[in-house]
């Protein structure tokens, strides 16, 4: 296993849930585990968000994000809260397309809503500048750490094992598996799965395996100062065009610009310019008067050319499974895409909760020409 984020914990646990007896060793090149993209999620679970395989993925995971094992959690791992999409008269079309889309998927409900159940749902929105308004009143805060630790706690009792500050620099074919160069010394394996993240197709070719064209981008976060009121029971709000969002966090206000700029696989920076940004859409939209940042931060949602992901043994080496392309589905979808790539680098049979899924949405196969 290769990456320690969400995806490569999740697998790791499923794949020895399904055979106790593998030998399942997880590689992460950060000192700590979740260092990336795991670690910088807004964690909302959104059932009807990302492609119609994604949301057949998120579907596969409800059970294990709502039923957890007690064994792996110390509390419940979801916590109630509304969607609020937000949209000016030259939205109309906008929240147009979220309602049909929203309709179509089936998955949870999606309704408009009027300007005043907008506001008691998010009293800093500023009234005059709403024309309309969506909820997802089904949606729920997803507690990051409690249900990445799950999985570790999972695949650690079953046997596997854990080895960070550890870099896969080459994966070379020996035989029927793996020589894996790293940082620590040579290791070797009879599967190779990358779990990379950003860095998937980096991997890939250490592999000497095609690339499959992820590409990261930006997302910047902050930290700002609270309204100084009972904040229980609100909104996660947002326009409707992804130019901001905000919620609720304790005393503060957690905040996105919602950007999507490309960027290298890297372990990025907040920019300036980009906080500004956001911080003048904010105080345009809602009263907050942000006018300082307590932190800021930048994670990295990385997509394939379709932007579903890619999950499966490479069509030109079997003992190589990919497992990345997440986008911004990574934690409400990792029980699903853990079992499912557990499943497959195993040789199957997949199991029920996939049954509605299109496998020639996930290949890795499917961009490559002829394949």
């Amino acid at each position: 296993m290769i990456g320690g984020g969400i995806a490569g914990v999740s697998v790791a646990h499923y794949l020895l849930q399904l055979d106790y007896n593998l030998d399942v060793v997880l590689l992460e090149m950060e000192a700590t585990l979740a260092h990336h993209t795991t670690g910088r999620s807004a964690a909302l679970l959104l059932e009807n968000l990302g492609t119609s395989s994604m949301r057949v993925l998120t579907s596969a995971s409800l059970d294990h994000l709502r039923n957890t094992p007690d064994d792996l959690v110390d509390d419940p791992l979801l916590a109630h809260r509304p969607v609020l999409h937000v949209g000016t008269v030259e939205q109309d079309e906008a929240i147009d397309r979220m309602l049909v889309e929203g309709i179509k998927s089936a998955t949870t409900p999606t309704m408009e809503i009027d300007v005043d159940e907008a506001m008691s749902l998010f009293p800093l929105l500023r009234r005059e500048r709403i024309h309309r308004a969506i909820v997802e009143p089904d949606s729920a805060d997803i507690d990051v750490g409690g249900l990445h630790q799950s999985f570790v706690r999972g695949l650690r009792r079953a046997g596997g094992r854990i080895v960070t500050s550890t870099r896969v620099d080459a994966a070379i074919p020996d035989g029927d598996g793996w020589q894996l160069d790293t940082t620590d010394g040579p290791i070797g394996a009879d599967m190779v799965v990358n779990c990379a993240g950003a860095w998937g197709d980096v991997v890939a070719a250490t592999a000497g395996l095609a690339p499959v064209g992820l590409q990261p981008f930006r997302r910047t976060a902050f930290m700002v100062d609270g309204p100084g009121l009972d904040t229980t029971g609100w909104a996660f709000a947002g326009d409707i065009d992804h130019q901001w969002y905000l919620r609720d966090d304790g005393p503060q206000m957690f905040c996105s610009l919602a950007e999507e700029n490309p960027s290298e696989p890297c372990d990025p920076k907040p920019e300036e310019l980009d906080v500004a940004l956001a911080i003048d859409r904010l105080n345009e939209a809602t009263t907050l008067s942000i006018r300082s940042v307590n932190s800021a931060w930048v994670g990295l949602r990385t997509f394939a050319p379709d932007r579903s992901m890619v999950i499966g043994p490479d069509p030109d080496n079997a003992s190589f499974v990919w497992c990345v392309g997440q986008g911004g589905t990574g934690i409400q979808t990792s029980p699903g895409v853990g079992r499912i790539t557990a499943e497959l680098t195993l040789g199957g049979p997949l199991s029920q909760p996939f049954g509605e899924l299109d496998l020639d949405e996930i290949r890795p196969g499917r961009f490559r020409t002829g394949q």
